[in-house]
């Protein structure tokens, strides 16, 4: 028996900070072909996998997190400045992948909250009738941002961390329930559903590739990792597109 749970152990061996940095690597790709070499379609293919990780990672933290605001600021307004300075720097009206990420942030609360207020056995029904509505809101705010102002990974690129979350236990019961389909299985299968709807919104090819990004996220251990790797992709993020925008400046001259 106690082989069995270190061999189970051994088998998810991919840290939340492992993912992040493999996220990191494809993400940099991605852009080194975006900005650099362009017809090298395989650079863009490898890339298609960030997004998955990012998006699950944000599932992720959006559940655990103490600090749920300081969480959502961070990552907005990193996204507002960030998006700031894409459009100073010559970018077209795509807002970019951490205002999306904000807005799914909102979107998981808004989940978590109704769930934990519907399976609370202490609140009035009007109550629980009630608490859908910060979920309609949020959802409905991303459909009409995406709309007018066109997120990155689109509409349903805000829904997927909340796909991946969609089944997470309640934190006020532990309903028989969720208690069969919180597990991986269920949360990647119904993730890989909305990168499937994403692929199909967007009508790329290359984002049906997307979905490889399933594969590193099957050995998730569910661990963060012994390093504190916290901030890293909000300062990667912002520092590696920086760094080759003034590499793309200086070939240019």
């Amino acid at each position: 028996m106690e082989n069995s749970l270190v061999e189970n152990k051994k088998a998810f061996f991919l840290s939340g900070n492992a993912l992040k940095i493999i996220g990191a690597i494809f993400m940099l790709i991605d852009h080194i072909g975006y900005m650099f070499f362009p017809k090298i379609e395989l650079l863009r293919v490898i890339g298609r996998l960030s997004f998955p990780i990012f998006a699950y990672m944000i599932a992720e933290g959006s559940y655990y997190t103490k600090h749920k605001l300081r969480y959502f600021l961070m990552v907005f307004i990193l996204g507002v400045i960030c998006q700031v300075a894409y459009e100073l720097s010559g970018g077209g009206v795509e807002t970019c992948v951490l205002i999306t990420f904000a807005l799914s942030i909102l979107i998981v609360y808004a989940l978590q909250f109704f769930k934990d207020t519907v399976f609370n056995e202490n609140i009035k029904i009007i109550i629980k009738c009630l608490s859908i509505l910060p979920l309609i809101i949020s959802v409905l705010g991303a459909f009409f941002i995406d709309k007018y102002i066109k997120l990155d990974y689109g509409f349903f690129g805000a829904l997927a961390p909340a796909f991946a979350s969609l089944f997470k236990k309640p934190k006020t019961n532990s309903s028989t329930f969720f208690n069969y389909l919180d597990n991986k299985i269920v949360s990647l299968i119904s993730f890989g559903i909305c990168l499937l709807l994403i692929a199909i919104s967007m009508g790329k090819s290359r984002q049906f590739y997307s979905l490889l990004g399933l594969i590193p996220l099957i050995f998730y251990s569910g661990r963060r990792g012994k390093v504190n790797l916290k901030y890293f992709f909000y300062i990667f993020y912002p520092t590696h597109l920086a760094v080759l925008y003034l590499i793309q400046i200086l070939i240019a001259k």
